[in-house]
């Protein structure tokens, strides 16, 4: 029995939906297809058919909560244990993307299908995303099982004790995975990564991936303050803990900052460079931090 579950925002889910109830119905399972717009401005007339399709409902908050909160009453509302969280952005690759969870689903607590993207780059002003994800996220089984809890959650498969236990502060906020990856890591759960991968589509402008990034930066400070998430966890807090060992963040800031309009420049030209970008993030969290 499977809760496949769908977080929408100003998204068509129509096409995620219609491939996932051809699916499911090949299979021998009872199923479920939830869907909670968190109040959209646009495209949602179209969600609001989805409920044609058999087993499927839909919501809609009156007022937008983000993503962590309609991820929480999206598993409230679930009927079965085990629970498919997709974002509303991706397409499975596979044509038997809901029979490789259900194959893999022996005595764990969560599953990782993993993300790609498509291999023809997309226009230049969504260049940065498509490479970043490229380079960072779009990773094998095999690499992502070498660091199990640092988990991309737009394709996750995990029990609904297990998610209800430890999704995160439910404030709207941008960039709330690496508290869930930490909270996983203190429950002990026993994680899998599978290449069950989905195409992620709903790649950003250029600069708003830019302004996310440094929204995730201050969400990351936010969290270590509230002592969700230790100073450590990530490789940008590791990143800036040897800054501060060697007494360097001043004199790395000093360094940096003539560089800040050049980095930002190339990030939003035809070939994004992630060294910048890395720079760029270190960068803010250093000043903000200090």
């Amino acid at each position: 029995m499977i809760s496949i579950l769908i977080p929408s925002y100003n998204y068509d889910v129509k096409p995620l939906v219609e491939i996932l109830s051809k699916d499911a119905r090949t299979l021998d399972q009872v199923y479920e297809i939830l869907i909670w717009d968190d109040a959209s401005n646009k495209i949602h007339e179209a969600n609001e058919s989805l409920e044609l399709f058999p087993n499927t409902r839909y919501f809609k908050s009156s007022t937008n909560k983000g993503r962590t909160y309609t991820r929480q009453q999206l598993a409230l509302s679930a009927k079965y244990d085990k629970l498919l969280f997709l974002d509303a952005d991706v397409m499975p690759v596979s044509d038997l993307f809901l029979k490789n969870y259900i194959d893999e689903d022996q005595e764990v607590d969560l599953i990782v299908g993993g993300i790609c993207y498509t291999p023809d780059p997309p226009h230049r002003d969504k260049l940065l995303r498509w490479t970043y994800g490229k380079d960072r996220e779009a990773k094998t089984a095999a690499d992502r099982n070498r660091n199990p809890y640092f988990v991309a959650s737009p394709n996750i498969w995990i029990r609904k004790e297990l998610f209800l236990a430890i999704n995160p502060s439910l404030d709207n906020r941008y960039g709330m995975d690496n508290v869930f990856s930490f909270q996983l890591k203190e429950k002990g759960a026993k994680i899998k990564h599978i290449d069950n991968p989905v195409y992620h589509l709903g790649l950003e402008e250029n600069s708003v991936f830019m302004n996310k990034s440094i929204l995730a930066v201050e969400t990351l400070i936010e969290q270590e303050s509230k002592g969700n998430i230790p100073p450590s966890f990530t490789s940008l807090q590791k990143a800036y803990e040897k800054l501060k060992k060697w007494r360097l963040r001043s004199l790395f800031l000093f360094l940096i900052e003539p560089f800040i309009g050049r980095f930002q420049k190339n990030l939003l030209s035809e070939r994004p460079n992630l060294f910048c970008f890395d720079l760029f993030k270190l960068y803010h969290y250093t000043r903000l931090k200090s």
